[in-house]
């Protein structure tokens, strides 16, 4: 355990604390992707992989979880491995839960928006995950919408993803986000990838090409006192992309048994993506690791331009 604590519950790792102060990128990772999103040992291989990915970008990785009543940016090997073999057992943790998991000394994984609350305790802007939560489908009988969404227009966090989850109301999310002030912007596409495939068929607010500009424009925000996040919506390569058809078809057919089972609430995810992988036979598992591994050298190439001097000095000169 380290000094660096805020009221008792934060605990930055020692590389983290050090890398925040002396002004070094840092990414923040989150855990429910290890404990709900995939089966062991591949969300520990993926977790592992992940990190490796953001420093070799020239980053430090610190991955997010609620451990033993400590709020922990950077775990240890151990603790990934710990949360990975947990699996579900581990308490599936967001913005209300997280007082109760501190509290019960409980292990919890955090969603998109916890693991926003604690970068943002931390000192850390930059954070890479594979989608976003959303506006679920049905939800206007359901209203079932995700606390990511007002995480983002409160907590000056960047996410860095491949666009909203495929299984959500698309049209309703951006809606939801335009209405709260969070800009999409499209890292090298005019159109909001759907996390499996590149496209939506719905555009995003602004499109980017470069880091340096996407820095430049972070700090203006932040710095004019503009609070809230941004969503980087990164599309997966090419290469890696799912076939629209057979996708679409899968979350069909996951959603119709969704419905009939009585899934709900924070449960709707996790099983919707596990019916997902199997009803495309591992694929959309497979495209799942390589779109957060595209994600995270993103955000530690963002992390490295935000913290440069250069990026402090205005708008990027063309």
């Amino acid at each position: 355990m380290n000094d660096n604590t805020t009221a008792g519950y934060l605990e930055i790792s020692d590389e983290a604390a050090e890398a925040i102060a002396a002004g070094r990128p840092v990414v923040a990772l989150e855990s429910t992707i290890i404990s709900h999103g995939m089966p062991y040992p591949r969300n520990a291989e993926t977790a592992f992989a992940v990190e490796a990915a953001v420093r070799e970008a020239g980053a430090v990785p610190a991955t997010i979880a609620l451990i033993g009543g400590r709020a922990k940016a950077g775990l240890s090997s151990d603790e990934i491995e710990r949360l990975a073999r947990a699996g579900k057992n581990a308490v599936k943790t967001s913005r209300r839960d997280i007082p109760f998991v501190l509290s019960r000394g409980v292990d919890g994984a955090t969603t998109v928006a916890a693991t926003m609350i604690v970068a943002g305790l931390a000192g850390i802007r930059i954070f890479a995950t594979g989608g976003i939560g959303g506006v679920h489908r049905g939800a206007s009988r359901s209203f079932d919408v995700s606390a990511d969404l007002e995480e983002l227009a409160r907590t000056d966090v960047a996410v860095v993803c491949a666009g909203a989850k495929s299984i959500l109301d698309i049209g309703l999310t951006l809606e939801y986000l335009e209405t709260r002030g969070v800009a999409v912007v499209g890292f090298g596409t005019d159109e909001l990838p759907a996390f499996y495939t590149r496209e939506s068929g719905f555009k995003v607010d602004w499109r980017v090409d470069d880091v340096a500009e996407l820095a430049a424009a972070l700090r203006a925000k932040w710095e004019l006192g503009l609070r809230g996040g941004i969503v980087v919506a990164n599309p997966i390569p090419i290469a890696d992309a799912m076939p629209k058809a057979k996708i679409d078809a899968a979350i069909e057919a996951a959603l119709a048994e969704a419905e009939a089972l009585g899934v709900s609430g924070k449960e709707t995810t996790p099983f919707l993506l596990a019916r997902i992988v199997e009803l495309t036979g591992g694929d959309s598992l497979e495209s799942n690791v390589r779109l957060v591994l595209n994600n995270a050298r993103l955000a530690a190439l963002l992390a490295v331009e935000y913290c440069a001097p250069s990026a402090a000095r205005g708008p990027v000169e063309r």
